[in-house]
């Protein structure tokens, strides 16, 4: 049918995918929803390919078989050398003419600014950083866990909290509520059993998740040692933004800091006025923002960008999914 839409715009998390077609001037012709997208987990190809259902679903509904070019924001693209790999993948299904594959987290900041200039956190499952110049300079961390350097994100706040409340049952550290709020949200009464529980598969590894809101239920009753944990979130939120702010001259010159992913966007009070706190002291010019918008959006102006699209298609499609 030839290109009668100009972008596909694909958000695919670890969770879900979002992806939608996109013409020229930011009328959005499809939209639909697929699967997580965990090419560690079965392989790249396998990935694409529960990729390619929610994309065949979109070019159905929108009466197109091609676009001008692909913008894939994706998880776990956390390396440059990935995100070539990937982009190759993509490029093979003739989906686009061209394609440009980036990292989830890039999605989600251009998604909260009006041009492509800023810095976002994103805490959500993991936790990363990266910022963008509209000149294309970037800067971004591996985010890979322990190995590159991060603390934080989800997992990371649940397994601070165990150690914690895991060592105050056992004498090896000073007391903390959590060492009752932790087991008891799985209606245990000791961390003991909920060590038993979490190590023999009584309870799923996937349910580790629902502990950190456990860990800022705590913190809110006023226990130090929880309290503490979410500082030092704020601290690494913080530090990650001022290191990005650095390294693209943006440190002295106004600019959004986007904060997102499911625990930036709970808006927890010690940790939201913690970070602007802390960003205040480091980085006065810094502006920050919790972003609520679908990460999709991102990924689909990001197309617009490379495409040269007019401001008024980035209003339009900004409007559609922000019911402007």
């Amino acid at each position: 049918m030839g290109l009668t839409a100009s972008v596909l715009a694909i958000d695919a998390g670890n969770s879900k995918t979002d992806v939608a077609v996109v013409t020229a001037d930011g009328e959005v012709l499809a939209t639909a929803r697929g699967g997580g997208f965990r090419p560690p987990a079965v392989g790249v190809e396998t990935a694409v390919d529960e990729l390619a259902e929610a994309v065949a679903r979109a070019y159905a509904d929108a009466g197109v078989t091609s676009v001008a070019h692909v913008s894939a924001c994706l998880a776990n693209a956390d390396l440059p050398v990935e995100e070539e790999q990937l982009a190759a993948a993509l490029h093979a299904r003739a989906w686009g003419t061209t394609v440009e594959v980036r990292n989830d987290t890039f999605a989600i900041l251009r998604a909260g600014v009006a041009e492509p200039r800023g810095v976002a956190v994103v805490c959500g499952a993991g936790i990363n950083c990266v910022g963008m110049r509209p000149d294309g300079r970037t800067a971004r961390f591996p985010a890979l866990g322990r190995i590159s350097g991060d603390w934080g994100g989800g997992w990371g706040l649940a397994e601070e909290a165990l150690w914690w409340a895991a060592r105050a049952e056992d004498g090896r550290g000073g007391p903390t509520l959590l060492a009752r709020t932790l087991p008891g949200h799985f209606g245990l009464d000791s961390m003991y059993a909920l060590i038993e529980a979490l190590h023999l598969g009584h309870i799923e590894h996937g349910r580790r998740h629902e502990l950190t809101p456990v860990l800022f239920a705590t913190a809110r009753d006023g226990d130090p040692v929880a309290r503490a944990v979410v500082d030092r979130l704020a601290e690494e939120v913080v530090a990650m933004a001022t290191v990005a702010l650095t390294r693209l001259d943006l440190l002295d010159e106004e600019t959004p800091v986007l904060l997102g992913g499911s625990i930036l966007a709970a808006r927890h009070p010690q940790l939201d006025d913690r970070v602007r706190e802390l960003l205040t002291a480091r980085a006065p010019k810094a502006v920050p923002q919790v972003v609520t918008a679908r990460p999709v959006l991102g990924a689909a102006l990001l197309g617009l960008d490379h495409e040269h699209a007019r401001k008024e298609a980035h209003a339009r499609v900004r409007a559609y999914y922000e019911g402007g």
